[in-house]
């Protein structure tokens, strides 16, 4: 038995990778989708491509650092839909550094992002879920918010920060609210990051550990099993990982 049939779905970063090819997945349950990000081109393209497989979607151009816009997303789905069922806080940045390389800038991008973007989802989202009296925010996570490797410390931090907060909503919203909170933390995926990486020696080693990778779409079955469950059931946090990555 589907349980996504009908349930307006907010997804953050939803431009490309894990994002995008979740909200297809959704919508070809029968979820309403609403696609967040910041490239608008990439947001047409995914809604005409939901319309066109028979599915319905909506996109808003939003950054999640910026709690306004987030606010913002969220009337613009009340709008639309008349209701919020799932939030998929999925935006994220992941750049890697040394301590040694005091690379500020990157940690507050990260932080901006993988923290206060959360934040700003469940801060936007959560009254009407609880005026509503349910609701599933899933927390998108990482292996790296279980262990850390020693060039991703602050990206770590922002992650097991997630396992956090998603542990904590759990306890509370979930067990005296009945809104569910899930994390899913993927191993190595090929959305394209290695090649994006700056410096020239760390864009090496990105490339080499993404001959590992497994796919967007890999993780898109993670997120929709976890959120294709009854209500009294919750996947607290699904690790999906590469067979051969040893961390």
């Amino acid at each position: 038995m589907h349980h996504l049939a009908n349930k307006v779905v907010v997804i953050t970063g939803a431009s490309s990778g894990i994002g995008a090819v979740s909200a297809k997945a959704l919508a070809a349950r029968g979820s309403k989708i609403v696609a967040a990000a910041r490239g608008q081109e990439a947001l047409d393209q995914l809604v005409a491509d939901i319309e066109k497989a028979g599915g319905s979607a909506v996109a808003r151009l939003t950054d999640v650092a910026d709690a306004t816009d987030m606010e913002a997303l969220a009337d613009f789905a009340v709008e639309t839909y008349g209701r919020i069922d799932v939030l998929v806080n999925n935006a994220g940045l992941m750049l890697f550094s040394y301590w040694k390389d005091l690379a500020l800038d990157d940690w507050n991008r990260m932080i901006d992002v993988n923290i206060r973007g959360y934040l700003n989802g469940v801060h936007a989202v959560l009254p009407l879920m609880l005026r509503q009296k349910s609701g599933h925010i899933l927390n998108m996570g990482s292996v790296a918010g279980h262990q850390v490797g020693d060039d991703a410390g602050v990206y770590s931090a922002t992650k097991f920060f997630v396992q956090a907060m998603t542990e904590s909503m759990r306890k509370e919203l979930g067990v005296h609210e009945g809104i569910r909170a899930s994390t899913i933390s993927p191993g190595v995926i090929d959305t394209g990051w290695a090649d994006k990486v700056a410096d020239p020696v760390g864009r090496q080693a990105a490339q080499e550990l993404n001959r590992l990778a497994i796919t967007s779409e890999s993780v898109a079955d993670a997120v929709v099993y976890a959120l294709d469950q009854p209500d009294d059931v919750t996947v607290n946090d699904l690790i999906i990982s590469p067979t051969r990555q040893n961390w």
